[in-house]
Parts: C-alpha cells; sequence; structure tokens
C-alpha cells in the first residue's frame, strides 16, 4: 500500500486533517517467513522476517510528510533464495505531501522517495494487503521490470470523479533504480491513468519511458553505446473488480529495452490473481503468473494459498507455488510458504 493511484491516502489524511490539523501517526507490519524449496542455497528448509514502517507527520491541512521503511532479513523474497542470509533496510518512501480535496476532486503533489507509478502491484505491496505470500514476477528489487525500492523524484496526482491520473519524474527507470550518490543518472518518466466504471471496477492503464543502463551494469556489454542514448520503453494495462466476497486482480506488461551492440531486449509478463472470502476469517487465493523473455526462457507460476485471521491483528497465509518452464526441472522450483502477518496498534498523536 505504498502508492496510491486514485489518491485514495490523500484523501484520507484530508479527512483526517478536518478533526486535528497536525499529529504524528506510526502504522506497523511485522512479518515472518518458513519456506521450504530447493532454491534456498543454505537448504531445503529456511525462513525470513521482515518489518514495515509507516510514519505520517501532519503539518497542516495541506501538508504531511510520510515514509515506508523496510527491515528485512532474508530470505523473505523467492529471488532472496540463492543468497545468503543478510540484512537489508530500505527507505522505500520519504516524501513531502501537499493536498487539496474539495467535493469530487482531488490534487496531490509529491516530491521525495517514490515507489514507481507504473503497473498496479506496489498499492498492495505491504503482506496485510497481499493475499498471497510472495509479489508478481514482474516485481522485485533485482533486475525486475519494476523495482520495489524507492525512486528519487516528483508526483503529481488527480481524481476526478471517477477518473484517476498520476504522473512521475525520476532520477533512474524503474527497470535500474539509481541512488542520488550513483552515477550515470538519467531522467524517467512515468504517467498512468484509471477509470472507475462502477464501485469495485477499476481499469487503468501507465506507460513509462526513460535510459536504464549504467557503465557498471553487468548487461552493459564492451561497444555499447552510452546509456543516456538506450531508453526503455514500457506500457502496461491493469484491472480491478471486486463484489461481495470476489476479489479479482489483473495486469499486463510489455517492457523493450534498446541496445546497439546486441538485439533489444523485450520482456512480457502478466498475472491473473483471484481470492474468494469464505467467513470473515477464512479466504482462499490464487495468482497465475507468467514471464515471456526474448533472450532466455520463459516460465509460468501458479500460486495456491489460504488465509486465516485469528484476530483483527494478525493473519497466516500457507501457500503453495508450482513452476513450470523449458529450464525448470519436476518439482525443483515448486515453494512451500508459511507466513505469520501482525499489524501492530497505530501510535497516534494528534494536536491543533
Amino acid at each position: 500500500m505504498i502508492r496510491h493511484a486514485a489518491l485514495t491516502l490523500v484523501l484520507t489524511a484530508s479527512l483526517q486533517a478536518q478533526e486535528a490539523s497536525r499529529g504524528f501517526e506510526l502504522a506497523t507490519t511485522l512479518s515472518g517467513g518458513l519456506y521450504h524449496s530447493h532454491q534456498l542455497s543454505a537448504g531445503p528448509v529456511n525462513g525470513g522476517l521482515r518489518a514495515m514502517l509507516y510514519p505520517t507527520l501532519k503539518l497542516s491541512d495541506r501538508w504531511s510528510a510520510s515514509a515506508a521503511v523496510q527491515f528485512a532479513a532474508s530470505p523473505y523474497f523467492r529471488e532472496q533464495f540463492s543468497e545468503p542470509r543478510q540484512f537489508h533496510a530500505n527507505v522505500l518512501q520519504a516524501q513531502i505531501t501537499y493536498s487539496r480535496v474539495s467535493h469530487n476532486k482531488a490534487f496531490a503533489f509529491r516530491a521525495g522517495q517514490l515507489s514507481s507509478a507504473f503497473g498496479a502491484f506496489l498499492l498492495r505491496y505491504d503482506d496485510a494487503a497481499n493475499p498471497l505470500p510472495d509479489m508478481p514476477m514482474g516485481y522485485g528489487y533485482y533486475y525486475k521490470s519494476v523495482t520495489t525500492l524507492g525512486l528519487p523524484g516528483v508526483q503529481l496526482d488527480a481524481s476526478l470523479g471517477k477518473l484517476d491520473l498520476r504522473g512521475q519524474f525520476t532520477n533512474s527507470s524503474p527497470a535500474n533504480r539509481r541512488t542520488l550518490l550513483d552515477s550515470d543518472q538519467y531522467g524517467s518518466y512515468t504517467a498512468g491513468a484509471g477509470y472507475t466504471i462502477r464501485q469495485g471496477f477499476r481499469i487503468g492503464a501507465s506507460f513509462n519511458r526513460g535510459p536504464y543502463l549504467h557503465r557498471r551494469h553487468s548487461f552493459f556489454f564492451p561497444g555499447e553505446a552510452r546509456p543516456k542514448d538506450l531508453p526503455s520503453t514500457s506500457f502496461g494495462v491493469d484491472v480491478q473488480y471486486g463484489r461481495g466476497p470476489w476479489n479479482a486482480y489483473g495486469e499486463w506488461q510489455h517492457h523493450q529495452r534498446d541496445y546497439k551492440a546486441i538485439p533489444n531486449f523485450i520482456y512480457k509478463t502478466g498475472y491473473a490473481e483471484l481470492r474468494r472470502v469464505l467467513t470473515p476469517r477464512w479466504y482462499l487465493a490464487t495468482r497465475l503468473d507468467y514471464e515471456r523473455p526474448s533472450a532466455y526462457p520463459g516460465r509460468e507460476l501458479l500460486d495456491l494459498a489460504f488465509g486465516f485471521r485469528p484476530n483483527r491483528h494478525q493473519l497466516i497465509k500457507a501457500g503453495y507455488a508450482f513452476a513450470f518452464g523449458p529450464a525448470i526441472r519436476g518439482s525443483l522450483g515448486n515453494v512451500f510458504s508459511l507466513q505469520l502477518i501482525t499489524n501492530l496498534r497505530p501510535i497516534s498523536v494528534a494536536g491543533n
């Protein structure tokens, strides 16, 4: 729940600001995971921990500062299974926001460390919002098309009735995040829009373009053109549907990364996700995920999971992922996951 395409968080913060013009709140999500997979470097069974902190400071009715900070002991995500155990601390967001809300219109300007405005899954990045144990294959930290780490930049959001719009400029591409201290920083532009056909049914699209390589990148080959002359062009569509006990999500993305020394790299990915609430405490969820790269064999993932809420602050997920593809032998790519997620009671201090 890091980025809000339709200004949901801005609207909520603005309504709260009507009651208290100043204040501080800290929300926290704690997660622990236990996994069984032949991909794990330290043996077939291993686990990791993760903590997400969401501090928000209301400066006035229109100004606020917020952040999303992650602490994680790997392996917690599947892309970390082959790595040795490490501890990571990442500031995913650190931004200041100016917002205005009137009737059915909303406007927000944000500057700082931002999550990418491309795609839709980052809305559900928090473990309490994601019904499955991991994220789709197109999202992640290393060599993914859309990084889950923050990008320095600015963003403008607007909501006009059923239409929501966003535009973002960052110092680097979501396919190759660069910090403000790194070399080869080149501007990257992202635009997106969505339309809510009716309550619970929204369709959206997003577009990104900008240089994506740096000179020490493992895929920057000898004799290649300057990184700033090699753009990445991405576009995607997404859909969200919810009615009664059913929730469905889907995305499709197409990415082209230009080269001069070798053929352009094309990467296509998409997923369809479905959740069915059985009772207030139990749900079932599934996600069918695929990737089609032009330079190596593709693969598919079928995730099946159930969730149980022992109380309103905790969630237990158990899932099994089946991996398919020409480079996958039998069940060696499959993963069993067990996670416990706890939402701590928010700490808040309000004032006028």
